[in-house]
Parts: structure tokens; C-alpha cells; sequence
């Protein structure tokens, strides 16, 4: 009973959050393609991303014109602000590929008739807030095409999105911000979103915005470096604006497939060994860091793919969830660790699995008369499940060989069999029963339970010594 009250505690601790984000080709894809153009915007496309970020500025004669920087030097080779030049000069310039300078207008319509093509459209404004007129000529060419539910605009303009939210308030509003100084509650009341550098970007920071009501995307170069990428993608955001949508895209699938929850608890690993950790879940990339037996470790989120499960027990480091446990249930499973078991006298053979959390995968068969040493042990829902050589096995078909040092003075049914030789010492291992408050394997004298399990098990003091040490840490 009390083991079942201490697994629905754990159940009620956690709960389901968003596991996808939305993939967001910065300028299109432009290592792949000139920045804005046609070209550079299909290939984000057939890339996986499902917008498009794209800058705009307006022209002498009032066009939206789609370009990053006011003088277009840079991408044409010939230098023009675009403000001093009606859009038919503008349109003699050309990109590398061959492509004009294009005008919004021009996007919506190349992309009018595919639903899939969506667009994060950034306004341009001087620090005095011009041009004035930007935010109407984008409203006027969104109903024009048709494009309010494929279009978001952002800017590093509150005036802008605040004149947006006046002229077309359900269109998503998002701030762009690369310091923390630049969020506040007035930005709050008009933007549905912002769009934060991922310099600044933290867990609790996108769990504060999240509360508040705002989407949160993350800005970055976002070069092929993994350490960079396995960050972004541990955090709970909405979305990801790079420079490299083909391997955003990977990961969206990847952390799409998953289940991820987040926790606040504390465990601990039980088993014979140090486990290997990642640096996130999905592509398994190992850290350099051991989560060890015996110490207590805060788990922040559950992520289940792909039959396997991973706890979060800090940053970018993430545990094998199949060897993790409540650290509450540690001191009565920890004792178990290296000792033996064999197959009840009922029980011809039985399959052991890769997994106790998804026990579909075989690795191998349990034969009867043998013995398997337990390697580490895993408390599932209302059953719990030891791993062998021969992989995971359910104990309610086991049987547990006892040794001559097991504890003598114990009140229970388990009395019986420490009357017998030790070489015939087997009793029925029912660690379910074995939970705080348990009566089973309730030592009679509480005062020394410590000694007599080291006694039984040496490994026992190693994980009290360690247990010690890290609460004192």
C-alpha cells in the first residue's frame, strides 16, 4: 500500500508539456542559397522548415521590399539604400543565383497556392520608428493574398508590433530581444511571443515567459557545433529561427516522436555501476559526467521515445531512465544490488527484455536451476523488475538466494527460511512488499537495520557513504 502511495505521488509530480517546435530557415536557407531569394526560400522548404524569416524595408515609392540590409551592396554588389529608390531601380539589381531583389508582394504571390509556405516577416524601423507606413502596406498585401494564418511578424520594434496589434490584432506578434533588459511587462500587453538570443536563454526563463502567455522562439547562428544544437533542443521553447533548417528539421522529428514531461523530484540510480549520461536524449550524444549509484539527483523532465525513457537530472545531462528510482526507495532496494536469484520451481523459463519500462525487445531467456546475479533494480507502476546478464525480468517469477550473513533478526514470513541451511536459503523475492512501512523485512531492532544489511550486502555501506556525502555537498 505504501509503495503504491509512493508511486502515485510520483505520477501526480509530473506532467505533460509541448515536445515540438516550430523550425524557422532564418532569411530561407542561406548557406544552401542567397539569402531571400526564391531559391534560398524553397530550400528551407523542401528542408523541413515550416516558416521562412524574411526582413522588409519600403521603398521611395511605398513597395515592401524583401532585404536584410538598407543598402544592398552586400547581396548585389551595387550600392543602394533601398528608402532613396523607387522598386522598379531596385529590381535591376540582382543576387548571385541570377534572382532580382524582390518585393513582398512578389513572395506572396509565388507562394499564394502553397499552404504550406509560411512566413515570420520582420519589420525594419529606424530607432525613430520609420517609415510610418510599413505596418499598414503589410496588412494590405496580407489580406491581398490571403495570408493571415500564414504569416507572423517580429521585430526589435515595439512601436511596430504595437501599430500591428491596432491594424490586425490576430495576427501572432513576436519581440525580438537580445537582452534581458529589453523584456517587460509593457512589451507584454502587445506581443504574443518573443524571439530571445539563446546567450540568454534558460529553462526557468521560457517557464516564466511561458507563464505569462508568450511563445517563446530562440535566435542563434546556430552553427553544426552538437553542443549547441543538444542545448537548444533540451529547452521547452516554441520554436527555433536558424541558419541551418535541415538539421532543425532532424531534430524536430526526433524530439516530436518523444513524450517529455516535466518533473521536480528527487532520485537515484540503482545499480552496480556508474551510468553512462547525454547530453540530450534524442541523438544519444554521451557527456563526459557519471550519474553514480547512491547519490540523490533532482530530475526536472521525463522524455520517453522510441521504447526508451530518460530522466533530466541537470543541465543537458540526461540518465537512462530504466535504472532510476525514486531516492526514497533507494535504502530498500539498494541491498539487493549484487545478489542472486533463480527462476521459481513453477516457472519452465522466462523471456528478459531490454527494457522494464517497455518490455517488448528479447534479449535473451532466464533457465531454470540457474543463478543470475542482479546488476540493478527498477520499481514499475506495481511490479518491480530486476536487470540480469540475460536482460530485465519481472520478480514476481523469481526466487532470492540468501546468504549466510542475511540478517537473522527479522519479523515476517521471511522467518521461515533463515531456519535452513544456507545452502538451501530461497526465499520469494516480492520487492514490492519490501517499501518503507513494510512488515516483510522490517528488521526488529531498527537502531542496528544499517549494520545487518551491510552485513547481508557490502554494498550497502558504499551507497550509505555516498548518500552521506552528497547530502553534505
Amino acid at each position: 500500500m505504501v509503495k503504491k502511495m509512493s508511486i502515485a505521488a510520483l505520477l501526480l509530480g509530473i506532467y505533460l508539456i509541448s515536445a515540438g517546435f516550430l523550425v524557422v530557415g532564418h532569411r530561407g536557407d542561406p548557406l544552401n542559397a542567397p539569402e531571400e531569394t526564391f531559391q534560398s526560400f524553397d530550400s528551407a522548404f523542401n528542408h523541413g522548415a515550416n516558416y521562412v524569416e524574411l526582413d522588409v524595408h519600403v521603398s521611395q515609392d511605398n513597395v515592401l521590399v524583401v532585404s536584410h540590409d538598407r543598402d544592398l551592396y552586400r547581396v548585389t554588389n551595387t550600392h543602394a539604400i533601398v528608402s532613396q529608390q523607387p522598386f522598379a531601380a531596385l529590381q535591376k539589381l540582382y543576387q548571385a543565383n541570377g534572382e532580382p531583389i524582390h518585393s513582398l508582394g512578389e513572395v506572396f504571390a509565388h507562394y499564394q497556392n502553397n499552404p504550406n509556405a509560411k512566413f515570420l516577416v520582420e519589420t525594419k524601423k529606424t530607432a525613430k520608428g520609420n517609415p510610418k507606413n510599413m505596418e499598414a502596406l503589410l496588412v494590405a498585401l496580407i489580406k491581398q493574398y490571403h495570408m493571415e494564418n500564414r504569416v507572423m511578424v517580429h521585430s526589435f520594434s515595439f512601436e511596430s508590433l504595437e501599430e500591428m496589434k491596432k491594424l490586425m490584432p490576430s495576427i501572432p506578434r513576436i519581440f525580438i530581444a537580445g537582452s534581458l533588459g529589453r523584456l517587460n511587462f509593457e512589451r507584454f500587453t502587445v506581443t504574443t511571443g518573443v524571439n530571445i538570443s539563446s546567450e540568454i536563454t534558460t529553462p526557468d526563463l521560457v517557464k516564466q515567459l511561458h507563464y505569462i502567455g508568450q511563445k517563446v522562439f530562440v535566435w542563434d547562428e546556430m552553427t553544426e557545433k552538437q553542443q549547441q544544437w543538444n542545448s537548444v533542443v533540451n529547452l521547452p521553447i516554441d520554436g527555433v529561427v536558424t541558419n541551418y533548417p535541415e538539421v532543425g528539421h532532424e531534430y524536430q522529428v526526433l524530439k516530436g516522436k518523444s513524450s517529455v514531461r516535466s518533473t521536480d523530484q528527487d532520485v537515484a540510480v540503482v545499480s552496480d555501476k556508474p551510468l553512462t549520461t547525454y547530453e540530450n536524449p534524442y541523438l544519444r550524444v554521451q557527456n563526459q559526467t557519471l550519474a553514480k549509484p547512491g547519490v540523490a539527483y533532482h530530475a526536472s523532465q521525463y522524455v520517453a521515445m522510441e521504447g526508451r525513457a530518460y530522466y533530466q537530472i541537470g543541465a543537458n545531462t540526461f540518465v537512462d531512465a530504466d535504472y532510476v528510482n525514486p531516492e526514497t526507495l533507494c535504502p530498500t532496494l539498494v541491498p539487493y544490488v549484487g545478489a542472486r536469484v533463480q527462476l521459481r520451481a513453477t516457472v519452465a523459463a522466462s523471456s528478459a527484455y531490454t527494457s522494464p519500462t517497455h518490455p517488448q525487445a528479447v534479449t535473451g531467456t532466464l533457465q531454470p536451476h540457474k543463478q543470475y546475479r542482479i546488476q540493478a533494480i527498477k520499481v514499475v507502476n506495481s511490479s518491480t523488475w530486476v536487470k540480469t546478464a540475460a536482460g530485465w525480468v519481472n520478480t514476481a517469477k523469481l526466487l532470492l538466494h540468501l546468504p549466510a550473513a542475511a540478517p537473522t533478526q527479522l519479523a515476517g514470513p521471511l522467518d521461515t527460511f533463515f531456519q535452513e541451511p544456507a545452502k538451501d536459503r530461497i526465499a520469494l523475492l516480492d520487492l514490492n512488499a519490501l517499501v518503507p512501512g513494510s512488515q516483510m523485512i522490517k528488521p526488529a531492532k531498527p537502531a542496528s537495520s544499517a549494520s545487518r544489511l551491510a552485513a547481508w550486502n557490502p554494498q550497502y555501506l558504499t551507497y550509505l557513504a555516498a548518500r552521506n556525502t552528497a547530502k553534505k555537498e
